[in-house]
């Protein structure tokens, strides 16, 4: 079986990364074999929509199950649509989730467990502090 998980190195010994969608690479791991490759995450550097993006990807990948951190609102509903089972609030080395996952130690999350981010801040963070301009005030 095919597991993604977000990581901060390009090995099993790596640290599993916190952020799903702006993680720098998946780890894409085959739990038969303990084969394993990086693959840099295309959405990364997005302005927003990240976490979608992260999760398409890792679909497109084969995987069946995503190890992480903390996985988004919207990451998680593409996830959850796809038919991936996703195992949060993981922390630790790539290759102990992974011996985590098999051993059936981890606990799959049944909603998504980080905060909503839509790539913009909301309330207009502009002079006017989203409170619009009055006429006939300066």
């Amino acid at each position: 079986m095919l597991v993604a998980i977000p990581s901060e190195g390009d090995d099993l010994a790596a640290t599993v990364e916190q952020r799903f969608g702006r993680c720098s690479r998946f780890i894409i791991v085959d739990t038969e074999t303990m084969g394993f490759k990086a693959v840099p995450n295309t959405a990364a550097a997005q302005a927003g929509g990240a976490g979608i993006t992260a999760a398409q990807q890792v679909v497109q990948e084969g995987a069946k199950v995503v190890i992480a951190g903390e996985v988004g609102p919207n990451a998680f509903d593409v996830l959850d649509a796809a038919g991936v089972k996703v195992y949060a609030r993981v922390t630790g080395t790539i290759g102990d989730a992974v011996e985590m996952l098999v051993a059936g130690t981890l606990e799959g999350a049944m909603e998504a467990t980080g905060p909503a981010l839509h790539g913009s801040r909301g309330m207009g963070g502009g002079m006017g502090g989203g409170m619009g301009r009055r006429s006939g005030r300066r």
